[in-house]
């Protein structure tokens, strides 16, 4: 296709992709504007080996995905629950909470949500407890050489609001409907490409030079056809003149 017919293309069909990007836009940010506030904090967990031990390390390394699983049981989630006191089930904590281990650092992300920032922190840092309170216990009784120390990084966290965010589900909503638009202009342009139009259409489908072509009546152009009745009695009157 030459630049021609991508601008005729577009005169034609560009309100299509205006259209698209514009109610995309204002309905995700629509949307994002209903939606509740809701805050993120996360506590970062330390669980490096007591000594530099290449094998030990491995082990840690491995034993961090477990340490995940464990933390995210329905049994933790109610001893924390019950240590700072709230108002839920163990379920619906554990919906609000997400533990990441990074092996990389040795480090163990958990992060809580929740609609109040004091309650997202609270949720986070006492499950930070009860994990670090328990992991410790329990290598009290190993041998100090194959001890794994288990420490909160910091307990000075913040809590951010991730929800909602307007502009920025906005302006995503505006790029999906941009390539909504295009995909549609494209698929009737696809559609409409199998018609011959014009004679540069008819050359480029069928390979052939076009000779001529049939004029369109003065009237066609106009679009007031006359009925069939009325131009066979003018013409018969034309004829007796």
């Amino acid at each position: 296709m030459s630049i021609q017919d991508y601008l005729r293309i577009l005169r034609r069909r560009g309100w299509i992709v205006v259209l698209a990007v514009v109610l995309a836009g204002v309905g995700a940010f629509g949307i994002s504007a209903l939606q509740e506030e809701m805050y993120r904090a996360t506590v970062q967990v330390s669980t490096v080996p007591a000594r530099p031990d290449w094998g030990l390390g491995n082990t840690a390394k491995d034993l961090m995905r477990n340490f995940a699983i464990n933390i995210q049981t329905p049994e933790v989630a109610q001893r924390v629950i019950e240590r700072a006191q709230l108002d839920q089930n163990p379920y619906t904590f554990l919906s609000l909470i997400k533990v990441t281990p990074d092996s990389s650092t040795f480090m163990i992300n958990i992060e809580a949500r929740d609609r109040d920032p004091e309650v997202a922190k609270l949720m986070a840092i006492t499950l930070a407890d009860e994990f670090a309170d328990e992991r410790t216990a329990y290598y009290a009784q190993q041998d100090k050489q194959n001890r794994i120390e288990v420490k909160i990084v910091s307990r000075a966290i913040s809590a951010d609001m991730y929800q909602p965010q307007p502009l920025l589900n906005g302006v995503a909503g505006s790029v999906l409907g941009l390539l909504f638009g295009i995909a549609i202009v494209l698929l009737l342009t696809s559609m409409e490409s199998n018609y011959l139009r014009t004679p540069e259409s008819v050359e480029r489908t069928l390979a052939v030079p076009v000779l001529g072509a049939i004029p369109v009546a003065a009237n066609e152009r106009s679009g007031a056809a006359q009925p069939a009745g009325q131009m066979t009695n003018d013409r018969l009157q034309t004829g007796k003149a």
